[in-house]
């Protein structure tokens, strides 16, 4: 059971430190961020094995948003000795830091798709008719 004390103790300290919060979570919850570091956690990947695996990705948003994560320490990118040179993207100890996190945020996302959908269209049927 949650303990409403203990809620409102924990939105307050989020709040308090918004700050703090905000700037870094603009760094992690875009659009592509949680999606491309599972694609590279188990193992690194080339770019155009990531932007197979994300379909609906384009070639300009992967680039930008790996340069960003490599700028900002979530991934690290190595230039492969092969003919034509290769490049290789992994997460870096940061960036596996957040596994837990956004792993458990997708299991949410897979568990509560229906629920989402659900309350979707109980909204809009409620607001169409008024």
């Amino acid at each position: 059971m949650v303990d409403d004390t203990d809620v409102a103790m924990r939105s307050e300290r989020l709040l308090s430190n918004m700050p703090c919060v905000r700037p870094v979570l603009d760094k992690i919850a875009d659009k592509w961020t949680i999606m491309i570091l599972t694609v590279i956690c188990p193992k690194p990947a080339r770019f155009n094995e990531i932007k197979r695996r994300l379909a609906g990705i384009t070639h300009k948003s992967l680039a930008d948003a790996l340069k960003r994560l490599e700028r900002n320490g979530l991934v690290a990118r190595t230039v492969l000795p092969t003919a034509p040179i290769g490049v290789e993207y992994s997460i870096t100890p940061l960036g596996n830091s957040l596994r837990p996190s956004f792993e458990a945020l997708c299991d949410w996302a897979i568990r509560h798709r229906g629920d989402l959908e659900d309350a979707q269209v109980a909204h809009d049927r409620a607001h169409d008719s008024a």
